[in-house]
């Protein structure tokens, strides 16, 4: 089993909803496990147009190698509607991995630790609420960047927790 940690993003349709749904979805899968899950948060798109981004990340366990916990996130966006007409468009759904265990890879189509996560605090306050003292592998403590993305407009959201969610995804984790 591997730690990982998954970054969550949506600016299109219900995105609060479609994050929580994607957390169940996660759930229901019989190679993943999920341990804990962010606050949600709202941010102004970086690098992009369009309205603000809906964010969280997701602290899992899996038996899943790194290509196919990829292969899976790529499916699950699909689920939920995402299409990539351009780069930094507007999304249904972005499903990011963060960290996998301390791993390192530099692959064409798969990088991690994700290679613009330092420099984005959508993705770093959320995993830092998870654990203060996660380190980066080959880059650090997390919590060392958080001055330099302290421009960044980032606000937690205030939900009311349901301990069960409508989920819209038709896998089910098998028994």
């Amino acid at each position: 089993m591997t730690v990982a940690y998954l970054g969550l993003g949506a600016n299109l349709g219900d995105a609060r909803q479609t994050l929580k749904d994607t957390v169940v979805c996660l759930a229901q899968q019989h190679t993943i496990t999920v341990l804990a899950k962010s606050s949600l948060y709202r941010t102004a798109p970086i690098d992009a147009g369009g309205d603000d981004y809906f964010n969280c990340v997701v602290k899992i366990d899996t038996t899943l190698p790194a290509r196919h916990l990829l292969r899976l996130c790529h499916s699950i966006e699909e689920h939920f509607g995402r299409e990539r007409p351009y780069r930094n468009a507007p999304r249904t759904l972005d499903l990011d991995i963060l960290l996998f265990g301390d791993s390192c890879i530099e692959e064409a189509d798969l990088v991690i630790p994700h290679p613009r996560l330092t420099e984005r605090a959508f993705a770093l306050v959320p995993m830092i609420e998870l654990d203060g003292e996660i380190v980066i592998a080959q880059r650090g403590r997390a919590d060392a960047f958080l001055a330099s993305v302290a421009d960044q407009r980032i606000e937690k959201v205030a939900t009311h927790q349901c301990p069960l969610f409508a989920s819209r995804c038709t896998s089910r984790r098998e028994a």
